[in-house]
């Protein structure tokens, strides 16, 4: 089933995308919660209009999420999180808590950008993933440490 995204959802594609998806995640999920529409003819073809007459935006956006990224490539984290005298913290650290570290160093970064690959469960340095465009993404490294 192909649809046309309305807005950027993780590890399928961003706004404006044409994607494959399956039937019932397209119809049960996709296009109900309004993150997506059927991909048809006249759909396409409105979208290909749309694509046309924002070109210059998509472009300045691009060009506003690289100045952000050349900001952002030397910012490091520190996280702190309770933790046991392991070393294991209590719980795991999440894309939330690091949104709210960037933000306080002054980057609004939406949570649902920030990719950390594996699960964060004890105290050491880590690296998460901003996806600020689809072709800019910026590596965050962060320091867990115990409160």
């Amino acid at each position: 089933m192909e649809v046309i995204l309305k807005e950027d959802v993780l590890n399928l594609g961003y706004k404006d995308d044409v994607v494959n998806v399956k039937k019932g995640y397209g119809r049960n999920y996709l296009i109900p919660q309004g993150k997506a529409v059927i991909a048809s003819e006249s759909a396409k073809k409105v979208l290909a209009e749309n694509l046309k007459q924002r070109a210059h935006k998509l472009a300045q956006i691009k060009t506003t999420a690289q100045e952000l990224a050349a900001k952002m490539e030397g910012v490091s984290l520190t996280i702190g999180a309770k933790a046991s005298s392991t070393g294991t913290i209590f719980g795991s650290v999440t894309n939330i808590q690091i949104a709210d570290a960037l933000k306080e160093k002054g980057f609004d970064v939406d949570r649902k950008m920030i990719v950390i690959k594996d699960a964060v469960k004890e105290l050491g340095n880590y690296k998460a993933v901003a996806k600020l465009h689809k072709e800019v993404s910026v590596d965050i490294p962060f320091e867990v440490v115990a409160e």
